[in-house]
């Protein structure tokens, strides 16, 4: 059952066309990635499925519903959460803090309630701040709670990322190179979080330029060159695939 799908996507800024006729599927609860070379149009595509972006053509269908159009908080809201290549936290916050930021958009609180302080938005508060402990531990980040971002490694900072992103209680969550400034133990962590993730019924897709992850943690590969969908398929068949080797994977470089 397909939980999110692209439908002939199509991109332009000016003359240069970034997403050309994009169409694939993410099935629920699968982990896929969408890799490719530089400037293939892989964060376009993260774009316009998170609303950053709008298509010139094309649908963007999440659970059977066209997000095409809408606030990029109404498809946060909906259950679509992600992170970015580069980061972006609030640096001079703290982790918890950080992460709170993310379990705004399930919270009923407003000015007034904030000002005025009902019991049931104390209660809502206490909630957020537990939901909010849950998730950094659920990434090994419970010990780093009251630093400041800035001053956590950037691989911290990328599960940070994630926990926030978890925060919003997602259905699918897509991750822009997640394992970017991770060293080879902090990657092979980072490969078992995204099987967790996955595992509570969460749906994955990432860009990542790191081959060894992609393969041992994706089930379904879409491969991207010009902007446009030039293969799909298993980690092994993608592997093997003559036109991905030619235009990225390459046979001299050790990635395989």
């Amino acid at each position: 059952m397909s939980l999110v799908q692209l439908k002939d996507l199509t991109k332009t800024f000016g003359g240069l066309v970034a997403v050309n006729d994009v169409s694939f599927n993410v099935e629920k609860d699968s982990i896929v990635g969408l890799i490719g070379p530089n400037g293939a149009g892989k964060t376009t595509v993260f774009n316009l499925i998170t609303g950053n972006y709008v298509p010139d053509t094309g649908e963007v269908l999440f659970d059977g519903k066209n997000v095409v159009g809408m606030r990029t908080n109404r498809i946060v809201q909906m259950g679509i959460a992600r992170t970015f290549q580069t980061i972006r936290l609030f640096q001079n916050m703290s982790a918890l803090e950080n992460v709170l930021s993310g379990c705004h958009c399930r919270m009923r609180s407003g000015v007034f309630s904030a000002m005025f302080r009902p019991p049931w938005q104390k209660r809502e508060e206490t909630a957020a701040v537990k939901r909010a402990m849950s998730e950094l531990h659920f990434v090994g980040l419970e010990e780093q709670w009251n630093n400041a971002a800035k001053n956590l490694s950037y691989g911290k900072q990328r599960l940070l990322e994630i926990a926030r992103a978890l925060a919003t209680q997602p259905r699918f969550i897509i991750l822009d190179e997640p394992a970017g400034g991770m060293n080879d133990q902090e990657t092979q962590e980072l490969i078992e979080l995204i099987k967790a993730v996955r595992d509570r019924g969460i749906t994955v897709l990432l860009i990542e330029h790191d081959m060894s992850l992609v393969m041992k943690v994706c089930e379904h590969l879409v491969v991207l060159e010009y902007g446009a969908v030039i293969a799909q398929g298993v980690p092994a068949e993608i592997k093997n695939n003559p036109r991905v080797i030619e235009a990225y994977l390459g046979t001299d470089d050790g990635m395989l």
